[in-house]
């Protein structure tokens, strides 16, 4: 699933007159990067949850989801602003019993997931994270790792004890939506994704993937701007490489 709800305040006034997922990066809208990533892991049954004033603008621009290869994308509406694990708890009907792969709408990840997402359809028990070492960790959650598990996860901390950031994309068994219904809100008066993946912790089954290459989000302007400085540069690197045929170049 793609979570591409939100107001997108600190994209404003771009966001003023549309949804930040719809937002160009590079060379085509931010939706179809996490939309890409899913179905060259193998996934083509994909539910797209969003809100606001511009939901039906996601049904307009991506259609039943044939531009991807999809045999299925469906869509959820998140009233209100509950937070990303209130989002994923729109999935259960959709994921029907299943493990699930949630994305957030404003990540951008250079590396491929399809090997992760299959070795978790092999051993869908417990949950995976993915991490990256970033030079400023203190702005997300950060990861402690031992062994094989994440033993701790530390959201925005003063002093973070590795540079280990939780990215946005996660892979969950069915006991999730189990999990999501016993949260507590927040102070920001939403339902955290880190309280989540702490309750994966508690359980000793929280797994993780570093990522080699890059990652980004593109939720403000610096962000925003980064995540189609580094498209751009990656795509003219695999084109140099012979990796995309220049008559194609605005391919996958």
């Amino acid at each position: 699933m793609v979570l591409a709800g939100g107001l997108g305040t600190r994209l404003l006034p771009m966001t003023r007159v549309t949804n930040k997922h719809l937002l160009p990066v590079y060379d085509r809208p931010m939706i179809f990067y996490p939309l890409q990533q899913l179905a060259a892991a193998g996934i083509d049954d994909i539910l797209v949850v969003t809100g606001g004033d511009h939901a039906g603008d996601f049904l307009k621009l991506l259609r039943n989801g044939q531009d991807f290869g999809l045999e299925h994308l469906r869509y959820a509406y998140q009233e209100g602003e509950g937070g990303i694990a209130a989002a994923l708890g729109l999935a259960e009907h959709f994921a029907a019993g299943e493990p699930i792969v949630v994305i957030l709408g404003d990540n951008i990840f250079q590396d491929s997931l399809g090997e992760a997402v299959a070795q978790f359809r092999a051993n869908p028990h417990g949950a995976t994270v993915f991490l990256k070492s970033v030079s400023d960790p203190e702005r997300f959650g950060v990861a402690t790792v031992e062994g094989d598990r994440v033993v701790r996860i530390v959201e925005k901390p003063d002093r973070p004890e590795t540079d280990l950031a939780v990215t946005g994309c996660y892979m969950y068994d069915a006991r999730v939506f189990d999990v999501v219904r016993g949260l507590t809100p927040s102070g920001r008066d939403e339902l955290e994704i880190t309280d989540v993946n702490s309750r994966y912790i508690e359980w000793g089954e929280l797994r993780h993937v570093e990522l080699q290459g890059w990652w980004t989000d593109a939720g403000t302007v610096t962000s925003l701007q980064r995540a189609a400085d580094l498209v751009a540069a990656d795509r003219g690197n695999r084109i140099l490489a012979g990796q995309i045929d220049l008559g194609q170049a605005g391919g996958n």
